[in-house]
C-alpha cells in the first residue's frame, strides 16, 4: 500500500465526491518538505469506514509525521492524539509542539487527525486510532522503526481515545486484502496527559460528558457507551504499560478517573507510572510555562529511558 501524502492546502480532495455514489477522491502526492522533514498522509487510500455524505478534508483522517534530525532516530515512534472534547482538535498545543519535543529525543512522532463531532460518533474515532497504529507498524521498516516500540499518546479526549485503543486491540487479520489490516493495532506503550477517562460516564457534578458535548447521541447509545467505552473496565494483563499525569485541581476532568485507570493497571499487573501534580489547569500541553508542570516531560523522558525506548535499535 502506498502512502497518500496531503498538501497543507487540501484543495486536492474532490469536495463533491459522494461516498456512496462516486469513487474515492484522489489526493495529490507531495514529497517530504526537505527543510522540515514533515509530511501528511491519509489513513486510508479509499473511503474511510463509517464515512457518510461528502468526503471533505475535515472528514478525512490523516497523520502528519515529524522526523528526528537526520541520523538521530532511535527506532521508537509515538502517535499523538490531540484533545478537544471530541468536537475539535488542539493540533498545535497538544500536537505539533509535542511532536517536536519527541523528535529531539530521537523519537519519530505522528500527529493524528481523527474524525470527531456529531457526524462521527463512536466507534469512528477509535477506528481511526486503531488504523493509525496498524499504519505505523505496517510501514515501520520504511521509517526505520522498531515494530515493537510504537506508542500512543493522548491529551484529554485524546487520552480517552488512546486508553481505549490500548484496551481494545487485536492481532490483525492475516487473510485481509489490505496489508495494513494484517498487523496488530496494539500500541506498545501509552502516554496519557490529563486524560478524559470518564468521558462516557454520566455524572451529577456538572462535569462534561461525551453525550452532553455531542448532543445528537441517542439515549440508548449513551447507556451502551458507559460500559463499552470506559477504558478502566477493559484493562487486562495485555494492556500496554502507561505513563499518566494529571493535576489535583483539574476543574474539567476529575483526577479520580486517572486513579481508577491506574488502579485497574495495578490489579492487572501492568507496570505503569503515574504523577499527580498539586496544581495545574486542564489543557496545559507540555506545561504551559507552569513551574511545576514543566517538569512532566522530563519525568516522561526518564520513564521512556528506563524502558530502553530511547536507546537506539540496531
Amino acid at each position: 500500500m502506498r502512502f497518500l501524502l496531503l498538501g497543507l492546502v487540501a484543495a486536492s480532495i474532490s469536495l463533491g465526491a459522494q461516498v456512496n455514489s462516486t469513487p474515492a477522491p484522489t489526493v495529490r502526492t507531495l514529497p517530504l518538505e526537505p527543510s522540515l522533514d514533515v509530511s501528511t498522509f491519509a489513513l486510508w487510500d479509499s473511503v474511510p469506514p463509517g464515512a457518510t455524505g461528502t468526503l471533505t478534508p475535515e472528514e478525512t483522517p490523516t497523520m502528519t509525521v515529524f522526523l528526528p534530525p537526520r541520523g538521530k532516530g532511535n527506532g521508537t515512534s509515538i502517535i499523538i492524539a490531540p484533545g478537544g472534547s471530541y468536537l475539535h482538535l488542539s493540533m498545535n498545543l497538544e500536537g505539533r509542539a509535542v511532536a517536536d519535543w519527541f523528535t529531539t529525543k530521537g523519537v519519530t512522532a505522528f500527529v493524528l487527525k481523527y474524525r470527531l463531532g456529531p457526524n462521527n460518533l463512536y466507534p469512528i474515532p477509535l477506528e481511526d486510532a486503531q488504523r493509525a497504529v496498524r499504519m505505523v507498524r505496517s510501514h515501520a521498516k520504511e521509517y526505520g522503526l522498531d515494530e515493537s516500540r510504537i506508542g500512543l499518546m493522548g491529551f484529554s479526549a485524546g487520552g480517552h481515545l488512546a486508553a481505549m485503543a490500548g484496551t481494545s486491540f487485536d492481532e490483525g487479520d492475516p487473510s485481509a486484502t489490505d496489508p495494513v489490516n494484517r498487523v496488530s493495532d496494539r500500541p506498545d506503550y501509552l502516554v496519557l496527559g490529563y486524560p478524559w477517562l470518564n468521558a462516557m460516564q454520566p455524572n451529577n457534578t456538572g462535569k462534561i460528558t461525551y453525550c452532553s458535548q455531542l448532543k445528537t447521541v441517542p439515549p440508548e447509545k449513551c447507556k451502551s457507551y458507559e460500559q463499552t467505552y470506559t477504558p478502566s473496565l477493559h484493562v487486562t494483563s495485555r494492556t500496554p504499560p502507561a505513563f499518566i499525569y494529571s493535576t489535583f485541581d483539574d476543574h474539567t476532568v476529575p483526577v479520580q478517573t486517572s486513579l481508577e485507570f491506574y488502579s485497574a493497571l495495578l490489579t492487572a499487573g501492568v507496570a505503569s507510572e503515574m504523577h499527580i501534580f498539586r496544581h495545574g489547569a486542564h489543557g496545559s500541553g507540555l506545561g504551559s510555562s507552569d513551574a511545576s508542570l514543566d517538569q512532566w516531560p522530563n519525568l516522561l523522558e526518564q520513564w521512556m529511558r528506563d524502558q530502553g525506548w530511547l536507546t537506539p535499535t540496531h
